[in-house]
């Protein structure tokens, strides 16, 4: 062994940490921020999800991807032991310090599996989904694996302070352990703030970006569409998203097709960079009823400088301040919405753009993509794992 053999041999190796989610699609569009950061930070990354296509987009910058089987929507006891033993395998094969969880099977399998497998656990409920939308036998069941899951996890990170709260007041999770996560932060050097181009006679345009789900209020968005048009028939109401969502509250695309043959709503499709969208939009909206973590469209139009319209409920009014950086509607009322809507019409433009410009600042104080690398940081040096910060462990190709 010559001297440049021995001095990497007395290195120590970077610790390898896995970030599981649902879709490879998750991963790239919400988590990318945070594997560069604990790439920075020392770490070995591999993302652990189901392919989906955008696995192609990890390995392209060197981030090793391994692939599992996941049915996101079943409730297949079966489906769910063979998902359980892959992740044990997983686990035993690699050997990571710790397992992050995004999203719902990940937490809860990726959980049991860590414990079983002895690997140390960070989990962020990003958001409770459908299964908490109705109390039920399903929101029972999901609640009773999580607090079997959640039991052995080092930190638990969730998005707004309802779903805090609600897990430690259900005992799905312990206090001392639950953590308040800015969402999933925002680039704030790729989302950056401008006002909107627009002349004077221009058509205002407002923008609803999500996924085509009826959760997400997009029935109450097309109502209120309608009632506003009836004194302001020259208003735009933009709707981009992906249609065809494996989720029982999906919009047809018959839907999408009619409201537009009727003139009420311009479908954008759906697209991978939603900046450009955003930018040429004079006004966001969420009417969503879905649970939300904290919506990642507003944190983005916020990031650009534009006021927003979203719906009272957790993970929108942890973001929107009423007569702030934006207005705040009812639940699952057309009505209501539309009120907001003709609220933000009846503004000047110089008020609009100043409303905008609170949305921007108060991104950059509380929700800088930043702050989620930090926190995982500081939660990995609680588990007892401290990144190696050598350059050598830092470069990419190297270490994975």
């Amino acid at each position: 062994m010559d001297k440049s053999e021995a001095g990497n041999a007395a290195l120590p190796l970077a610790p390898l940490i896995i970030i599981a989610a649902n879709s490879a699609w998750n991963i790239v569009n919400f988590r990318y921020g945070l594997i560069e950061d604990l790439i920075r930070a020392g770490c070995r990354v591999i993302a652990l999800a189901p392919a989906d296509g955008h696995e192609t987009l990890l390995a392209a910058d060197g981030v090793q991807f391994e692939h599992i089987s996941i049915n996101s929507s079943g409730m297949s006891v079966l489906e769910d032991a063979r998902l359980l033993s892959q992740y044990r395998k997983i686990l035993r094969r690699l050997r990571p310090a710790a397992l992050l969880g995004f999203t719902i099977k990940p937490n809860v399998y990726g959980s049991l599996a860590a414990r079983l497998e002895g690997v140390r656990m960070i989990n962020n409920i990003s958001g409770l989904g459908t299964a908490f939308a109705r109390r039920g036998v399903l929101q029972a069941l999901v609640g009773a694996l999580y607090r079997i899951a959640l039991r052995k996890s080092s930190t638990i990170f969730f998005q707004n302070t309802h779903d805090l709260s609600l897990f430690v007041e259900q005992g799905l999770a312990d206090s001392a352990r639950a953590r308040l996560l800015p969402g999933s932060g925002v680039d704030l050097d790729r989302f950056t703030y401008d006002t909107p181009d627009r002349t004077p006679d221009a058509d205002f345009r407002f923008l609803l970006v999500a996924r085509l789900l009826w959760d997400k209020g997009i029935a109450e968005y097309v109502e209120a569409a309608k009632i506003i048009r009836r004194t302001h028939p020259s208003v735009r109401f933009q709707l981009l998203g992906f249609i065809g969502a494996n989720n029982r509250s999906a919009v047809p695309a018959a839907n999408v097709a009619a409201w537009q043959e009727e003139g009420v709503i311009d479908y954008l499709g759906s697209a991978e960079d939603v900046c450009p969208f955003l930018r040429d939009a004079d006004c966001v909206v969420l009417p969503t009823f879905y649970p939300e973590g904290l919506p990642r469209s507003l944190l983005e139009a916020s990031a650009v400088g534009r006021p927003l319209i979203a719906s009272d409920t957790p993970g929108c009014r942890d973001l929107v301040h009423d007569g702030d950086n934006g207005f705040l509607c009812q639940v699952r009322s057309p009505a209501s919405l539309a009120e907001a809507m003709s609220r933000m019409l009846a503004l000047g433009p110089d008020e609009r753009v100043a409303m905008g410009r609170r949305a921007r600042d108060k991104v950059e104080r509380e929700f800088d993509h930043r702050l989620i690398g930090a926190a995982y940081v500081a939660a990995l040096a609680r588990a007892g794992i401290g990144p190696c910060n050598s350059s050598g462990n830092r470069n990419r190709l190297a270490s994975l």
